[in-house]
């Protein structure tokens, strides 16, 4: 006797109604989605067009342009300066994924931990309101605070007959602000997914471990970071696709001071076309970044596999 279809088969056998009828019955839908898909169209794929620059000497100035091949790549790879920026990159990048990712689980673990109902919310709602400040402002902000004169660090610094830091003027210090104040701006705003998936922890499991006698740490360590680990690979992921996304908070941070510690891909990129106006390089410089971003993708898809067992895309 056959064995009934399932899944796709029996889909494949049932009639299809035709595109116009599907495309009518769900036109709400589509109008909802019209905006978002406008949006990716004109700010993700038009851009999309540049990459043709990197094989051209372009320039605005200029009406007519040749190919030149790979001759700005080959430019490029042979500046001192670009290799200086990629190092950059990849070690801020890669401290401030880290951070930024065990800071909310960690703030996420002590907001589950909240009994208070009023009182969660009301911790949540101050934890995620720094994600909605433009680092122009948050920059302005640890620049007063941080001040050497006038900042309240550097008046508890000297009040303790310490002297006073330029922190962000300082090799030493400009990175540690840095990793400091994106965790500010964006741990509480980690946490929301991992808050979400923590409600989702079967607490039968926390019982039967506190009747065995098993402490707070032990718990987290045993039953809730198991329980979550697939929402965190798929997370981390998802930020490792943009890791490399570092313009906004470097360049409002940046001065000539700490330019060599500082200087990253996306600010290397936008001195050269938009001070220098060599545009075959830049563009060629932001064409290697995207594609070392998608690499990145691809090996933490695979690592992922190999840890739990199944990809993430």
């Amino acid at each position: 006797m056959a064995k009934p279809l399932k899944g796709k088969a029996a889909l494949k056998g049932m009639p299809q109604k035709p595109l116009s009828k599907r495309i009518r019955k769900n036109a709400a839908y589509y109008v909802m989605l019209a905006p978002l898909m406008c949006c990716l169209l004109v700010f993700c794929y038009f851009p999309m067009v540049g990459i043709f620059y990197a094989f051209t000497d372009y320039s605005p100035f200029r009406q007519d342009f040749n190919l030149v091949g790979f001759t700005n790549f080959e430019n490029l790879f042979a500046s001192a300066g670009f290799w200086q920026a990629f190092r950059n990159t990849l070690v801020i990048s890669s401290v401030r994924l880290l951070l930024v990712t065990f800071g909310s689980i960690g703030l996420a673990l002590l907001l589950d931990e909240i009994r208070s109902v009023w009182f969660k919310k009301l911790t949540q709602t101050v934890v995620y309101i720094p994600h909605f400040m433009s680092w122009v402002v948050v920059a302005s902000v640890f620049t007063m605070f941080l001040s050497p004169k006038t900042g309240m660090v550097n008046g508890i610094l000297q009040a303790l007959g310490l002297e006073s830091i330029y922190f962000l003027a300082d090799k030493e210090w400009w990175r540690p602000c840095l990793y400091l104040i994106s965790m500010w701006k964006e741990v509480g705003w980690g946490a929301i997914i991992y808050v979400s998936a923590l409600a989702g922890v079967d607490m039968e499991q926390h019982e039967a471990a506190i009747m065995d006698g098993a402490n707070r740490i032990q718990r987290v360590r045993h039953i809730t970071l198991p329980a979550i680990s697939g929402t965190i690979m798929v997370v981390f992921i998802l930020n490792l696709a943009k890791i490399l996304n570092l313009f906004d908070p470097v360049w409002v941070l940046q001065n000539a001071m700490v330019i060599n510690e500082s200087d990253v891909i996306e600010t290397y990129v936008y001195r050269l076309g938009i001070t220098s106006s060599q545009y075959g390089i830049s563009t060629a410089a932001g064409l290697f970044k995207s594609v070392i971003s998608v690499g990145f993708v691809i090996l933490g898809n695979k690592l992922t596999k190999k840890i739990t067992g199944e990809e993430v895309i």
